[in-house]
């Protein structure tokens, strides 16, 4: 019997896995393919999700086979500069090959001792008071305690489940894919911006080595359960741009609409939801992977404490709490991008008035952290306003914040040199650190990095340790 089943391998699938085995739990990955993703989709990885690695020690190997841009650009495609002062020492967007972050997460779940097994596509599941019966395509029937669906939007786990999932069907088309072009650069810099003035749904972008990312869209282009051709690209530029740019070889086509849809709920008993099974929404801002992996992150700590037996009552429900709210809000920033995109002479004029808005520094930072998810609070109740944001990875006198939180587990900073964990020790570290980067005496971090108790009275810090850690241990 294992402790937690978690259906799907991708990148929120294996950050779980990653997550839970760092507290010694017996994981099991099920994925209905064969074999890892072959066809070599750039996906980007943003700010928050960096902060996430370097917490896990994971930055160093995903840097190598990633590709820096500067943080600018993501809201809607309007072509603004980063902004200053984005508290980050990770302020860059890593675009690297999607095969590559799915390989590197899961040698990473695996390392850690987690299982994989490929080809076993669950098809049914009953659960218990003790836990879930999950049954795979060929019969075999398999046992554990919880169940998570990392299973994508088309879920099976979501629907077997019977959680709604509202929202709006797709309405417009789009295609996107990575390809090589037979013009120069200049001649496809100059044709981009004067299409973009009309249409907001259209780049051709480099990613270096010839290769580029096209965007157009996808209006009267066949079948959408049919993956679209190179044929239907050019014969889209070519409508478009009055060209097609000799676009050839490519290395991935997709099309995409703009659906957008919420679980009505992220849990059921012993059956939980996360990434793309819990939430869809079009890819602009390239929130998509980013919001999954940071799913993964805010769960796996709190399940794996149930499963230890230290969680305190309620700790399994924040997940919910604290993790619908911000895909709902993803899901309305990608609703306003959409309608920014739209040749429509009223939506053209709201983009014309952004863009003059984001010239001003609040606004552009706003829409930065909101894009990159750093701007995200947790309501943890009344209180300064760091708390139940995200702790940046300061400077301690051992050396980076984030290095002190590849175990996953609690931190209590002390500038104090006063307090201490006590019994809470086994779950919770602490550092003494007068000289720390911080403007209060003493933050409670929690596995995932955001900040629980900010003060420095040890009687408040026991009833906020109980809170998110549980009960002392004798």
């Amino acid at each position: 019997m294992f402790d937690v089943m978690i259906a799907g391998c991708g990148p929120t699938g294996a950050m779980l896995a990653a997550e839970l085995r760092l507290h010694d739990v017996r994981v099991l990955i099920l994925e209905k393919e064969t074999e890892p993703t072959s066809f070599v989709r750039i996906v980007g990885l943003h700010i928050r999700s960096l902060e996430l690695m370097a917490m896990r020690g994971l930055l160093d190997r995903v840097l190598p086979h990633g590709r820096r841009r500067p943080a600018a650009g993501f809201f809607a495609a309007i072509p603004k500069p980063a902004p200053t002062g984005l508290d980050s020492a990770y302020s860059y967007l890593l675009g690297l090959p999607q095969p590559v972050i799915e390989r590197l997460l899961e040698e990473h779940a695996t390392e850690l001792g987690a299982q994989v097994r490929r080809g076993s596509a669950v098809t049914g599941f009953a659960q218990d008071d003790e836990g879930v019966t999950v049954e795979l395509a060929d019969g075999e029937k398999l046992r554990s305690r919880y169940l998570v669906g990392c299973d994508g939007g088309r879920s099976t786990v979501r629907k077997l489940l019977g959680v709604g999932f509202p929202g709006e069907p797709s309405r417009t088309e789009t295609l996107m894919g990575e390809m090589e072009v037979g013009v120069p650069q200049e001649e496809i810099v100059a044709k981009v911006a004067e299409i973009q003035q009309s249409h907001q749904r259209f780049w051709l972008r480099p990613f270096g080595g010839g290769i580029y990312s096209v965007l157009v869209p996808a209006a009267g282009i066949g079948d959408r359960a049919e993956p679209p051709t190179l044929a239907d690209f050019q014969r889209q530029l070519r409508a478009i741009a009055g060209t097609d740019f000799g676009v050839h070889s490519p290395r991935w086509l997709s099309r995409f609409g703009d659906a957008t849809r919420l679980a009505e709920r992220y849990r059921a008993g012993r059956v939980l939801l996360a990434g793309d099974a819990a939430h869809i929404h079009p890819p602009l801002g390239g929130q998509g992977l980013n919001l999954g992996v940071q799913d993964a992150f805010n769960l796996g700590w709190k399940l794996a404490a149930q499963i230890r037996g230290w969680a305190p009552e309620t700790l399994l429900d924040t997940y919910q709490a604290e993790r619908h709210p911000v895909a709902a809000a993803v899901l309305d920033n990608t609703r306003a991008q959409m309608e920014l995109q739209s040749t429509e002479p009223g939506p053209q004029a709201v983009r014309r008035l952004l863009t003059e808005l984001m010239d001003f520094e609040e606004v552009n930072r706003h829409l930065m952290e909101k894009i990159t998810a750093i701007g995200i609070r947790y309501d943890f109740g009344e209180g300064p306003d760091l708390l139940g944001r995200r702790m940046p990875d300061i400077d301690l006198k051992q050396g980076h914040l984030y290095g002190l939180l590849h175990h996953g587990r609690g931190l209590l900073l002390d500038r104090t040199e006063r307090l201490t964990a006590g019994g809470w020790s086994d779950r919770v570290d602490h550092l003494s650190d007068p000289t720390a980067a911080l403007d209060v005496p003493c933050v409670l971090l929690r596995p995932d990095g955001h900040i629980a108790w900010i003060g420095d009275d040890q009687h408040d810090l026991n009833t906020h340790l109980s809170r998110w850690f549980g009960d002392p241990t004798t």
